[in-house]
């Protein structure tokens, strides 16, 4: 890495600070705006249009709502990718239907499985798969849809500290349109004109006919690219309009592009932390909190960092990466993107050295909480910071409290389910993929590597983050199904828990803080935040990391590859 590298890094993180702290504050306003104003009135009206009660719901309600809100977001890609060669906007539909196969059963599951639950996993090329119409009204739909729905179930969090012996945590429809209308979509509409700017396809043209230097004829792929990548990186969502995603250069085309659209995965996320200061009045928690992830984000950020400048030697150091953009920002976008539930990338993940890879599936092994996905990396970091509470209180004889509401067994149990969830599907599928033919009849590396491909590809469908190794073909009926199962047991062992503890805490009366209350606004917070997540994340993956990355970084000092 180059000394230009470092200040870019350091500008990104100031930057993300800055605009995360605005953004907090702005999302504090737009998103429980008073009955009095402007946009209060504007929503009442478009909620009265689509007959949308706004109501508040106790828990049970809005889990319901979320459920089949879910399930219909689930059933509208699956069946628009069935039908999309009845379907209009499909200018490449001739070529591109005679030269495959038409989407299979199992890649429409996968698929709408995978943009539901906000995890944009894509087991195909884009511009040689889905029609202009399907990856507009189905995929970057679901773009906006599943980030706001992790978003709306944050506020449900939220709203279990800031209100007192109620079982109204607010209306689902309400939240939801808040957050696509006040926050999501005006984000998504600046990032896409800049990307367009900068060179970003957004066409609904036929596909553009080149001639190389050689004479050979050369298909450039278009479409409405720009717009699906602003919300993709805005959303934490990830889904790259093309197959190579954000190395391609009409996705990604300049050095300004690469640091806009990285920047984006981090940004909402980020405010999402100063929103929760703000609603609860306690900006110092919020504070700790932004710490605690960005102390986690960094030390990943020097270990890969250092992988990829000490271990890389002569062209190895290039492999997988864009030459237009080198080391410094390869590294960068790949543990944002695996920090958050993003999954975008500009450089092959499966090419970096092992402790990079390592760094990345640690990452996503955490639950992906830093930052984390837009709503659902905060609630995700709550849970550690209620278990935190809880044994800390434990240990030096105080009350388990936070923000003001006492932190007891229900409280516990959910937050523990909601953490240890997601890794027991990620081994157990992990486990069984290596133990069955089917598993391992695609699998293109063998040793260590080979096993790391397939841990990253049920670690990326658990975490919903969507990034993958790419040596592993998952275009099958056994990865279709089981990776989707596994983004379904990521998503809703998190998202069900979060709801609950919202409901829960919004029973409880509010306790103000005593002599007695564990402090959690201070460095010694945390530290101790940081050691349990490091704690319980290490007990977890630890042996599954030997095993793959960790063994594979001494192997290949000793000159071996797979």
């Amino acid at each position: 890495m180059k000394g230009n590298d470092f200040v870019e890094i350091v500008i990104y993180f100031l930057l993300l600070t800055a605009g995360g702290l605005a953004g907090g504050l702005y999302m504090a306003r737009v998103l429980a705006p008073d009955a009095q104003s402007v946009l209060a009135t504007v929503e009442s009206n478009i909620l009265r249009l689509l007959r949308i009660q706004k109501k508040g719901m106790d828990a049970r309600e809005y889990l319901i709502a979320v459920l089949w809100f879910s399930l219909f977001s689930f059933l509208s890609v699956f069946l628009l990718m069935l039908a999309q060669n009845q379907l209009p906007l499909f200018p490449e539909k001739a070529r591109l239907t005679a030269s495959s196969d038409p989407v299979s059963v199992g890649l429409a599951f996968n698929t709408a499985m995978s943009f539901m639950t906000n995890t944009n996993w894509q087991a195909y090329s884009g511009e040689s798969t889905l029609s202009y119409f399907v990856q507009m009204t189905g995929l970057t739909v679901q773009n906006f849809a599943s980030a706001a729905v992790g978003m709306a179930v944050m506020l449900v969090m939220f709203r279990g500290f800031t209100r007192s012996e109620t079982k109204d945590i607010g209306n689902f429809y309400a939240d939801l349109f808040r957050i696509t209308f006040y926050v999501l979509l005006p984000a998504s509409i600046l990032v896409a004109v800049f990307l367009s700017s900068q060179g970003v396809v957004q066409s609904f043209g036929a596909y553009a006919k080149a001639h190389t230097l050689e004479g050979a004829e050369q298909i450039v792929p278009l479409g409405p690219a720009a717009s699906q990548i602003a919300i993709k990186q805005i959303g934490t969502n990830g889904g790259g309009f093309f197959g190579v995603n954000s190395s391609h250069p009409l996705e990604n085309p300049t050095p300004l592009s690469n640091f806009v659209e990285v920047y984006s995965i981090l940004w909402l996320a980020a405010a999402c932390v100063f929103l929760y200061g703000k609603m609860t009045g306690s900006m110092g928690r919020a504070w700790t909190i932004y710490i605690a992830m960005s102390v986690l984000l960094v030390s990943g950020l020097i270990i890969a960092a250092y992988a990829e400048s000490a271990y890389s030697f002569g062209s190895t150091a290039m492999e997988g990466k864009e030459v237009r953009f080198g080391i410094g920002d390869s590294v960068l976008w790949a543990i944002a993107t695996t920090a958050a539930s993003n999954g975008s990338v500009n450089a092959m993940h499966d090419s970096m050295m092992p402790l990079t890879g390592a760094v990345e599936l640690f990452n996503m092994h955490l639950g992906e909480i830093v930052f984390g996905g837009v709503g659902s990396g905060m609630y995700g970091m709550l849970f550690y910071v209620i278990l935190t509470v809880f044994l800390a209180g434990l240990m030096v004889g105080r009350t388990p409290e936070f923000s003001n509401k006492k932190i007891e067994k229900f409280e516990v149990q959910m937050a523990g389910l909601a953490i240890l969830g997601p890794g027991v599907a990620i081994l157990f599928f992990t486990a069984t993929a290596l133990l069955v033919k089917a598993g391992t009849a695609t699998l293109n590396n063998s040793g260590p590597h080979g096993f790391s491909e397939v841990l990253y590809a049920f670690t990326s469908a658990s975490a919903n983050n969507g990034s993958a190794f790419a040596g592993l073909g998952v275009n099958n009926d056994f990865y279709n199904y089981a990776l989707g199962a596994c983004m379904l047991i990521g998503r809703f062992v998190c998202l069900i828990p979060a709801i609950l503890i919202g409901g829960s805490l919004a029973l409880k009366k509010s306790v103000p803080e005593s002599t007695g209350s564990f402090r959690t606004d201070t460095p010694v917070f945390v530290i101790l935040l940081v050691f349990f997540i490091l704690l319980i994340g290490g007990l977890t993956f630890l042996p599954a990391l030997t095993m793959g990355p960790i063994v594979e970084h001494f192997v290949l000092k000793a000159g071996s590859l797979f």
